[in-house]
């Protein structure tokens, strides 16, 4: 008997050291899935908007689309995805924000949409500054007006771009505390923490963030557990307002392009 279970102990051992080793190798495979497209043109999805690229800086040309303001100092809001999909997704997102009065930038990430290269934290980083870069020096969006939207993951990409370049305004929707903390929700027996390349440590950078920040989230996310985004709207700095939507879990509507969502960023452009 003894030396049946010591066989097992193997066995389950060998087993386990084979999935961390699929989890260190394939990881960024979990954590983003792109959609490849085909990705339509801008104004076949969205009245008056137009295809436009950004340029990192480390060389590569993204695809976006940009939905122009009702004026020229208009403010504008940029969104960033969550780990999923491409911009065509969020199209109805940008419709609403729109018809609100607002110039809007959808764009993909690296990877994303048919474009080239491969997600990863730091490259989502440049990514999301070409985006900005886009909108001050080629939009002609006044930087005072800016306005920054992160959706998931996208909550931490907006976070981290905010502590260096800050927003007039910050909506993250549904945002996780970090990374590892939202996987080890989603696989409890593995080391997590001790696996993950990618860290994206939103509660502790949103800390530093200082512009007023709204966080929007779900009571049923089966995705981001609520309590972690309570968490990133008590680690804020200047808190705005914590938004509740009683019953909604991660990609329903109502957090995608819903009332609430648009309101919480419509209220954040500052007036002059």
């Amino acid at each position: 008997m003894l030396r049946t279970a010591l066989r097992t102990a193997v066995v389950l051992a060998v087993l386990f050291a084979v999935l961390v080793g699929l989890l260190w190798t394939l990881q960024r495979r979990l954590v983003y899935l792109p959609s490849a497209g085909p990705v339509p043109a801008a104004a076949e999805v969205i009245r008056g908007a137009r295809d436009v690229e950004l340029h990192t800086a480390d060389g590569l040309v993204l695809s976006g689309w940009f939905v122009p303001g009702p004026a020229p100092d208009a403010p504008a809001v940029l969104v960033a995805s969550g780990n999923a999909g491409h911009r065509g997704m969020r199209a109805p997102l940008a419709s609403a924000l729109s018809a609100a009065g607002l110039a809007v930038l959808l764009f993909d990430y690296r990877g994303y949409g048919g474009n080239p290269g491969s997600p990863t934290e730091s490259g989502l980083a440049l990514d999301v500054r070409a985006a900005r870069s886009y909108l001050l020096e080629e939009a002609g969006v006044p930087e005072d007006r800016l306005l920054y939207l992160g959706e998931s993951l996208g909550c931490a990409v907006v976070t981290e771009l905010a502590v260096e370049h800050p927003p007039a305004g910050l909506v993250l929707r549904s945002p996780f505390v970090d990374l590892a903390a939202v996987g080890s929700e989603h696989y409890p027996f593995l080391p997590v923490r001790a696996l993950l390349r990618d860290r994206y440590p939103v509660a502790d950078l949103i800390a530093a963030v200082r512009a007023p920040t709204t966080v929007v989230y779900g009571t049923a996310d089966t995705i981001v557990p609520p309590e972690q985004s309570r968490r990133v709207a008590d680690a804020a700095a200047q808190l705005h307002r914590l938004v509740e939507v009683p019953g909604a879990d991660h990609n329903d509507a109502v957090l995608l392009d819903g009332e609430a969502l648009v309101q919480a960023v419509v209220e954040l452009v500052p007036r002059h």
